[in-house]
């Protein structure tokens, strides 16, 4: 690997090695302060409500909620940086806002929302979509690995699909929806199929159709002279005549 791989690989970690310890802080301070911040998560249509646009994803419920979402969060937002460098900062934080924005909106009457899994969902449906809409192999591969890795994400998206554990279906369904929409937003961001260009021959150049009959230009006035117009020698036939059998027999071809 070559040394500017090597720094785009390590900066691309930067960011979410600092969001992650930003998450277990928040938790941990929680434990040993038996504190809860949840009421700053987001409360649909209320105004109150507004700021977990930007605290909710910072937010969970317990060691075991902000475990699942860190892997996931850490592998996607780490893509999104090397994939993207310079507006990946853009993209992750409209992720951000959009999805939690939405769930604002739609999810009516549902509690507090609290937790990163939406903004999960959402870099999820960016990486696949944008895999597919590029057809890049380096983006198709990371697509493949997505899918490979979260597929069964799909099933966060059902209502009621675990009633038991309480998952905010609404969070999941916007953060993929804003994710398909980003993806389509951001085509043309990041790295793109490469264009093979043929060298075709100069068209301007003329291309000289002629045959060369002699080594010599034909004199003005003169005809040409080949060798076809000489005199042909007549073709001589031969056939093999078998010879007259002793009882008079007539000749004929073989």
């Amino acid at each position: 690997m070559e040394i500017t791989e090597k720094k785009k690989v390590l900066r691309s970690l930067v960011f979410p090695s600092i969001l992650l310890a930003v998450l277990w802080v928040i938790k941990l301070t929680e434990i040993f302060f038996r504190i809860d911040f949840s009421e700053y998560g987001i409360y649909p249509q209320h105004i109150e409500g507004l700021r977990g646009i930007l605290f909710a994803p910072l937010l969970h419920a317990n060691i075991a909620h902000v475990s699942a979402n860190s892997v996931p969060l850490f592998i996607l937002t780490a893509g999104l940086f090397y994939y993207y460098e310079k507006k990946a900062a853009w993209i992750f934080g409209l992720l951000w806002i959009v999805t939690g924005f939405w769930v604002w909106v739609f999810a009516k009457d549902t509690g507090i929302h609290i937790g990163a899994s939406g903004v999960v969902y959402a870099l999820v449906a960016f990486h696949f979509v944008s895999g597919i809409l590029r057809r890049e192999p380096r983006m198709m591969a990371f697509s493949m690995l997505v899918v490979f890795l979260y597929g069964g994400l799909v099933w966060g998206m059902i209502p009621n699909f675990l009633p038991e554990k309480n998952i905010s279906w609404e969070s999941h369904l916007m953060g993929m929806l804003a994710g398909i929409v980003l993806a389509f937003f951001y085509r043309d961001a990041g790295p793109q199929r490469k264009q093979y260009v043929w060298d075709d021959e100069d068209e301007d150049d003329p291309v000289d159709y002629s045959i060369i009959t002699d080594e010599h230009e034909k004199e003005p006035g003169k005809e040409l002279t080949s060798d076809t117009n000489e005199e042909k020698k007549p073709v001589e036939i031969i056939y093999h005549i078998k010879p007259a059998s002793a009882s008079g027999d007539s000749a004929g071809k073989e």
